[in-house]
């Protein structure tokens, strides 16, 4: 178990909390508030507890260097509407810009938003004199940034070394509680969907989860790299040639530790991704596909895979079934989305893309935990050891 926010003593401190802000941003507007306001109760409870609160974050690939594109300053308000309190922004990260707005913060006991950590090329580098003068800033350090906890940077992990005892923000602890239930103490039937665009993003996550999963179900793109390893036709579906093997090598390994995987038997084809195109569901194998290129699950796998999820009792999702983008490839995807809100068990939804899904298929409240960080959450799946998390301090 990892030190946690509730184990530190805050009052009269000034706590260091590495947020996940990296909102989507154009002209200044946010597209998504989600990752700010998942750390809201995190900054709550610090200040509920009598400190003074400094924010950091990054934002985007400044690629070390400002950007005004890039900077904080419209999250550092949108903050401040969530909060329902002032929050104060700082024009650096570090410097004397970043300890007068600190300053001002202690004096009130308020909240301040440093400016975009990576307009600092040392940040990624993780280096020591920039992680000492981001810890000189405040007297306590909590991580509540689980979708950067896979970077070994300055704020994550370089800072930790200067500020005693990290903890994890309440966000941190709820990803580790929910993502380490899965690999270390999950109910039975456990099944694991895997979707998207390419075997290659998956293969730690699925041979680190065979053994312990009774279903492996796979979909999306990344379904055609093992479909053409069995020597069926795939059209011009998305193939990894180079990850044939590895697409064996995992059918084999399924076999021998007793995890159940399953593929698509049909699918929706059409010449291209284009809603419009005329499409037609095939039997997987059917050399009639053509030239055409798999774009869904079809109507047999959505029932096969709506079974095997009948009576789970873990589920973890991570990647569509299609181009759900598109409401013609989407079907796949939204009868998934509502067979994982039907479990009657733990349901985690692993970041990105399978997030849009879960959210456009109007189901995300039935979901028990939605992952704040795609890249994170699937190297933990993959048995990876964060930087982010190693460098908090253990209870």
């Amino acid at each position: 178990m990892k030190l946690s926010i509730r184990d530190l003593d805050l009052d009269g401190a000034c706590v260091f909390i590495r947020v996940d802000f990296n909102v989507p941003l154009k002209s200044g507007v946010i597209g998504d508030d989600t990752r700010i306001k998942s750390s809201i109760a995190t900054i709550k409870y610090a200040l509920d507890h009598g400190a003074a609160v400094v924010l950091a974050s990054h934002l985007g690939r400044p690629k070390g260097k400002p950007n005004p594109d890039m900077s904080l300053r419209p999250v550092a308000a949108r903050t401040s509407e969530l909060l329902g309190r002032p929050v104060a922004f700082a024009e650096d990260c570090i410097g004397d810009a970043a300890k007068k707005a600190v300053d001002s913060a202690r004096a009130s006991r308020g909240v301040v938003l440093l400016e975009n950590l990576r307009f600092h090329p040392e940040e990624e580098k993780n280096d020591p004199a920039f992680a000492k003068a981001l810890a000189s800033l405040a007297d306590r350090y909590v991580d509540d940034a689980f979708g950067a906890a896979h970077r070994a940077h300055a704020s994550v992990e370089g800072i930790t070394h200067y500020i005693s005892r990290a903890a994890a923000g309440l966000l941190m602890e709820q990803e580790l509680k929910y993502l380490g239930h899965m690999l270390e103490s999950p109910e039975h039937p456990f099944v694991a969907i895997l979707g998207g665009a390419k075997v290659s993003d998956k293969i730690e996550v699925i041979e680190n989860l065979l053994g312990k999963v009774d279903r492996l179900l796979i979909g999306g793109a990344m379904a055609y790299t093992f479909f053409k390893s069995r020597g069926l036709p795939v059209g011009r579906s998305l193939v990894e040639d180079d990850k044939l093997e590895h697409a064996r090598t995992i059918e084999t390994l399924a076999a021998q530790k007793h995890t159940k995987l399953e593929l698509p038997v049909d699918h929706v084809v059409a010449e291209k991704v284009d809603g419009s195109v005329p499409r037609e569901t095939l039997r997987v194998g059917d050399a009639a596909i053509g030239d055409r290129l798999g774009l869904d699950i079809g109507p047999a796998t959505i029932k096969a895979y709506t079974a095997a999820l009948a009576d789970a009792k873990t589920v973890v999702w991570n990647g569509p079934m299609g181009v759900f983008e598109i409401d013609a490839f989407a079907a796949g995807t939204n009868a998934v989305a509502n067979a994982v809100a039907n479990v009657k068990g733990t349901t985690v939804i692993g970041g990105g893309d399978s997030i849009a899904a879960v959210k456009k298929a109007g189901i995300a409240d039935r979901i028990t935990h939605i992952s704040t960080g795609g890249g994170a959450s699937l190297e933990f799946l993959g048995g990876r050891t964060l930087p982010g998390v190693a460098a908090l301090a253990d209870k």
